[in-house]
């Protein structure tokens, strides 16, 4: 069932994103007098189509990992004479450019459509305040301490966990210095420390900002009583159940759940036994924990239990509101601040600053999709404006197939009065598609090695 939703989510969020990218591309061509023959969502056989009164057919496709828009073009076979007026390469340039514009356009137009609805929703996150710092790291480095509240990074505001993240991501790949601002509990008084960084995480497959820093930030204490047991997990076989107590393990009494998830992560394979307290009474049971293969090689031990988390204080929360024109206001901005992260990050990606195993295909998007999915409708939404974005920024790049390769040799045509010669453009097409599928094959092999 989990598969099926996965897909499902999927399936719904490459639609929505096609569709909206391609109706940009029809409605504009419509407004500029093309005639539009068909609107496709998917590629490949037609399952289900319609024709509207214009005469464009609408349908939905086989193959659900694309769309296009097919326009009325000399260039593609003949044209009646009383038609030649709607044929696309008939208009002007700038009508041309427009029509291709308007895809990558409608996908901004989207980005900023969902922020809205997550900001008009509110938002809440936990404050970064400092719980340790690793020795020798970029943070111990920078001297960061227990108890700070790291306020901005490199002068930009960080007010949450999340906002943190982001800032240090930008950061990935890059070499100079980066700074933290800081603040102690119960002082508005700042201070600014400075580290070195040097192609800080070039090259790393998974790259974990927050964590390669050297920072583990103030989460509320765990409880040692089991708030969910795993299906068909070595701990649901052995017994235990919610409810229940850690008391001790092999005879060893742990301070805290993440100690003793360490020891368990220690124990892959080996027999534990673990004393637990249910309903008053003390009850012992044989686990033995499952042997968990990392990305990096390691075996880790799991036995398939959650603890129940305690509650954040209230001064440990961000929470904001915002009326109609203040959500549309910070939607515009973080559309803007994640185009232009993603445009950072591609320029990163082709300097050798951040590894090509960063590259995700479809299977990661539909596994993410699901995920977000289940974490509600917010994060659905923020998704969905991640991906729009990403779609809009990939297609205006100057790479003959995509959206920004037309914009390019219709700007070389409005700049020397004449279109690009046919040899050129055959030729642009043919490595522009072997550049795509490149990438495409490189992203899918991604997703195969992370499964």
């Amino acid at each position: 069932m989990d598969l099926i939703q996965t897909v499902i989510w999927a399936l719904v969020a490459l639609g929505v994103l096609v569709s909206f990218h391609e109706f940009g591309h029809f409605l504009v061509a419509r407004l500029c007098g093309v005639k539009v023959l068909r609107f496709s969502v998917g590629f490949g056989r037609r399952l289900i189509s319609r024709y509207d009164r214009h005469g464009t057919e609408f349908t939905i496709s086989a193959i659900p990992l694309g769309g296009y828009v097919k326009m009325l073009d000399e260039r593609e076979g003949p044209v009646a004479a009383e038609e030649l007026d709607q044929a696309f390469n008939r208009k002007s340039v700038w009508a041309r450019m427009a029509i291709a514009a308007a895809g990558p356009a409608a996908n901004f137009l989207l980005a900023i459509v969902f922020f809205w609805a997550v900001f008009l929703g509110g938002t809440a996150g936990p404050v970064p305040i400092v719980k340790s710092v690793e020795p020798g790291s970029i943070a111990a480095s920078a001297g960061l301490e227990s108890g700070q509240e790291i306020v901005a990074v490199d002068g930009e505001a960080t007010p949450t966990w999340q906002a943190l993240n982001w800032r240090l991501a930008n950061r990935l790949g890059d070499s100079g210095t980066i700074e933290f601002s800081v603040r102690y509990p119960d002082s508005n008084l700042e201070y600014h420390m400075v580290a070195d960084i040097n192609r800080w995480l070039a090259g790393r497959e998974v790259p974990d900002p927050l964590g390669e820093i050297g920072l583990q930030l103030w989460t509320p204490p765990v409880s040692m009583t089991l708030h969910n047991v795993v299906e068909g997990s070595p701990a649901a076989s052995a017994g235990l159940k919610a409810g229940d107590k850690i008391v001790s393990t092999d005879g060893r009494d742990f301070s805290s759940f993440q100690s003793w998830t360490d020891y368990v992560r220690a124990r892959a394979g080996v027999p534990m036994d673990i004393t637990v307290e249910r309903g008053g009474e003390p009850l012992t049971v044989s686990v033995t924990p499952a042997e968990i293969k990392l990305d990096s090689g390691e075996t880790i031990g799991q036995v398939g239990v959650q603890p129940v988390s305690e509650t954040w204080p209230d001064d440990r929360v961000r929470i904001y509101h915002y009326g109609v024109g203040g959500a549309l206001v910070k939607g515009l901005q973080e559309t803007w601040d994640k185009t232009v992260f993603t445009l950072n990050s591609l320029k990163k990606l082709l300097f050798g600053q951040l590894s090509t195993k960063n590259l995700s295909g479809p299977i990661t998007i539909a596994k993410v999709a699901g995920t977000s999915a289940e974490a509600g409708w917010q994060s659905f939404l923020s998704l969905l404006a991640l991906l729009s974005i990403s779609l809009g920024v990939l297609n205006l790049l100057p790479v003959p197939v995509l959206d920004g390769g037309h914009l390019l040799y219709y700007g070389i045509e409005a700049i020397k009065g004449s279109p690009v010669s046919e040899r050129v453009q055959v030729i642009g097409l043919q490595v522009g598609m072997a550049l795509v599928l490149c990438i495409m094959g490189l992203a899918l092999y991604n997703d195969i090695l992370r499964l």
